[in-house]
């Protein structure tokens, strides 16, 4: 479980097919990683398999790969970290299975006085588990929906500090998302959908 909190942006120092996946070596500034621990890298709950100097190495299995970027990661891409929540930590964001619900498209980048604007074309299902004012996680960001646009659409606004100390600040129009619903959102919408849209 995390927070949507970005707590290091790292920096991917190699990217390898393998036993039917994806490696990834990851450069972050943490000491004390620990074999088998969560970090979820760009959103995605990922399981640190070695430790090296500086650096970590995730392997990104095949049903991953299909419903993430991680496929086209290259050596060189910064990535936003977050290590796993621990009991008794603040919980600053929202709760963040790091279970990326797919790829969402930015569509319009804006400046508005001293705030960001991002437009995101978003799968159905993260449309149905969004609300105005609500949570959304963008490159395992925790974000607020700042409105939203038509049936596949939801707008976000960035402030200075996330531009500053996330990823999302080199997001360009047409690029891609890794994107997570609100989990109370998405146990709504299940529910509601296996009663026939019936409360």
């Amino acid at each position: 479980m995390f927070t949507g909190l970005v707590g290091a942006v790292g920096t991917v120092q190699s990217a390898r097919a393998e036993d039917g996946g994806r490696t990834l070596v990851i450069r972050a500034p943490w000491r004390g990683l620990a074999l088998g621990e969560s970090i979820a890298v760009d959103g995605a709950c990922l399981t640190v398999t070695r430790r090296l100097k500086g650096a970590f190495a995730v392997h990104i299995i095949a049903t991953s790969l299909e419903r993430t970027g991680f496929g086209a990661y290259r050596a060189g891409r910064r990535v936003n970290l977050e290590r796993a929540l621990r009991a008794g930590d603040r919980l600053g964001g929202h709760l963040v299975q790091g279970h990326v619900d797919g790829l969402g498209r930015v569509r319009r980048v804006a400046r508005r006085e001293d705030a960001v604007l991002l437009d995101l074309t978003v799968p159905a299902g993260v449309a149905e588990a969004s609300v105005h004012l609500g949570s959304i996680t963008v490159d395992g960001v925790s974000l607020t929906v700042n409105a939203l646009l038509g049936k596949r659409g939801v707008q976000v606004s960035l402030i200075p500090f996330t531009l500053r100390h996330t990823t999302l600040g080199d997001r360009r129009v047409g690029d891609r998302v890794h994107l997570e619903g609100d989990a109370i959102g998405k146990y709504v919408a299940a529910w509601l959908a296996r009663r026939g849209g019936q409360a």
